[in-house]
């Protein structure tokens, strides 16, 4: 795997894990569990996607 790679496996393992939270905060019926899993997933998706696009403008994807 290339290095510039290991950045999205990371997010996506990150993403991944935050889906898992919010299916847990809701099991526990935990209304800021829910809310921080949901702007991580976020966080962690737009920061994948916005580094996907900047490595695609340079070339390097």
């Amino acid at each position: 795997m290339k290095s510039g790679k290991w950045i999205f496996f990371l997010l996506a393992f990150i993403a991944a894990g935050s889906m898992v939270s919010v299916g847990i905060a809701v099991g526990e019926r935990s209304i800021l569990g829910i809310v921080i899993s949901i702007l991580a997933l976020i966080a962690a998706m737009g920061f994948g996607f916005a580094t996907k696009k900047k490595m695609r403008d340079k070339g390097i994807l």
